[in-house]
C-alpha cells in the first residue's frame, strides 16, 4: 500500500511539474508575441535573405511571429570562438521558420539548442545523448534527435544569400528536425492525415530510387547526390530544392513537388 501511495505521490508531483513548465512556456511565448518585431531584424532579413522582400504581407507577418517564438525559446551557442550576434540568430531563425509558414505546427518542440561554428568543423566519433557513433568528418551542419542543431555560420549565410542554387544548410538541418519529431529520421515527417502517407511513400520511394540510380550512373540531377544516402537525407535535400529551385523542381518532378507543397503549405515559385 505504501508503494502505491508513493507512486501516486510521485506521479502527482511530476504532473504538477510538467503543468508548471507548460504554463511558463506559454507565458514566455505570449510575451514574445506581444513584442514588436525590431527594425534591425527587418534590415538583416532584407540584406541576408532575398526572398524575404518577395513574401506577401501576410506571410511576412507570420514569419515575424514564428521568429519571435523561435528566438525566445531556442538557445544559441557559439562554438570554435564564434560570438553569437543578432545577425546570426535572425538569419538562422528566418530560414528555420520559413519551413513553418502556413502550417499549424508548434515551433520545433523538441529543439533546445542551436550550436554555431564560424565555418566548417570536424565532428564524429562516439555518439552523445544516445546518438549513434559516426566517422569523423568535415561538416557544414547536423541535426541531432535530442534537441540540437549544429551549423557553420559561413555556410548558413551563403545559403541564405544565394537563394537559388539548391543548397541551404539551415533548411536542410531543420528539415531533419521536422522529420525527427516523430522519433524516427526516416524521410517521412508527421503528415496532416493518415491517408497522406500512402501517396507520400509511393512518390518519395520512386524519386529516391531514381536519384540513387542517377548517382550510380553518374548522371546529372536537380538534387544534390547526397540525398541518395538514405530517405532522411533525400527529404532534407528535396526540401532545399523545393524552396530554392521550385520552378525546375515542379517541371522535372511534379509529383514530388505536389507532395512537398501539400506538406509545407506554400508555393515558393511565388517568391523566387
Amino acid at each position: 500500500m505504501r508503494l502505491v501511495f508513493f507512486f501516486l505521490f510521485a506521479g502527482g508531483v511530476w504532473a504538477a511539474y510538467m503543468l508548471t513548465v507548460r504554463m511558463r512556456r506559454q507565458y514566455r511565448r505570449r510575451r514574445a508575441l506581444q513584442q514588436s518585431f525590431p527594425d534591425e531584424w527587418v534590415e538583416i532579413l532584407k540584406q541576408n535573405l532575398p526572398p524575404y522582400a518577395k513574401l506577401s504581407a501576410d506571410l511576412r507577418q507570420e514569419l515575424h511571429q514564428d521568429m519571435k517564438v523561435f528566438l525566445s525559446e531556442k538557445l544559441f551557442e557559439g562554438c570554435g570562438g564564434l560570438t553569437i550576434t543578432d545577425e546570426i540568430r535572425v538569419t538562422i531563425a528566418a530560414q528555420a521558420c520559413m519551413l513553418l509558414l502556413n502550417r499549424k505546427e508548434d515551433c520545433y518542440p523538441k529543439l533546445c539548442s542551436v550550436l554555431v561554428y564560424p565555418s566548417t568543423y570536424v565532428a564524429g566519433g562516439k555518439g552523445l545523448f544516445g546518438n549513434k557513433s559516426t566517422p569523423k568528418s568535415v561538416r557544414l551542419g547536423e541535426s541531432w534527435e535530442h534537441g540540437v542543431v549544429v551549423l557553420s555560420w559561413d555556410s548558413v549565410k551563403q545559403g541564405a544569400f544565394n537563394f537559388s542554387d539548391g543548397h541551404n544548410v539551415a533548411m536542410h538541418e531543420f528539415a531533419h528536425q521536422l522529420d525527427q519529431e516523430d522519433g524516427v529520421a526516416d524521410g517521412a515527417p508527421i503528415l496532416e492525415d493518415r491517408s497522406a502517407y500512402t501517396s507520400w511513400a509511393k512518390v518519395f520511394s520512386k524519386e529516391f530510387s531514381r536519384l540513387q540510380e542517377k548517382k550510380r550512373k553518374r548522371k546529372r540531377s536537380l538534387f544534390n547526390k547526397y540525398g541518395a544516402t538514405n530517405p532522411a537525407e533525400f527529404f532534407a535535400v528535396a526540401t532545399e530544392s523545393f524552396f530554392e529551385k521550385p520552378k525546375q523542381f515542379q517541371k522535372k518532378h511534379p509529383e514530388l513537388f505536389k507532395e512537398l507543397q501539400d506538406y509545407y503549405k506554400v508555393n515558393p515559385i511565388e517568391w523566387t
